[in-house]
């Protein structure tokens, strides 16, 4: 089940920081980088945050989720997240499918670190070419990605 998330919940927002936290550890290992910010983010910050939320459950159990923001051309997909222990089980594209469904946009753009495989091989299966790369470390690159319609 996919839904709409109120991270004013403090109840959900704990259990979302925890997933967040543990699925951007896995990005700073593949990385090489634990400067992420999403890695550095507390609870506070995620309970203040403006983007819209979606998430993924597997039974009763959030297991991952995603944050974006969308204009009337584009929609930004801040973070897709989820829970390593739950992983290569087509959670993550379930999200992107749901956001695609319910927030058509001509364009759709996201960015990952270039240096993460899964993510990267994620974003291209679903159509989304590279169109930058961005140095945010010295050695470490972001990989920015845009999808038309």
């Amino acid at each position: 089940m996919i839904t709409p998330l109120d991270v004013t919940d403090r109840t959900l927002a704990e259990r979302l920081l925890t997933i967040q936290h543990a699925a951007y550890a896995v990005e700073a290992e593949l990385i090489g980088f634990d400067g992420i910010p999403p890695l550095q983010e507390d609870l506070d910050g995620l309970m203040s945050s403006t983007e819209h939320w979606l998430g993924r459950y597997d039974g009763n159990t959030l297991v991952g989720a995603v944050a974006y923001e969308v204009s009337a051309d584009t929609v930004e997909i801040d973070r897709l997240i989820v829970d390593p222990a739950h992983a290569r089980r087509g959670h993550g594209r379930a999200l992107l499918d749901h956001l695609d469904r319910i927030e058509p946009r001509p364009i759709s753009q996201v960015s990952t670190g270039s240096a993460n495989p899964p993510a990267v091989n994620l974003y291209k299966s679903r159509g989304y070419t590279p169109v930058g790369e961005v140095e945010v470390a010295s050695g470490i690159y972001i990989t920015q990605f845009r999808r038309a319609s």
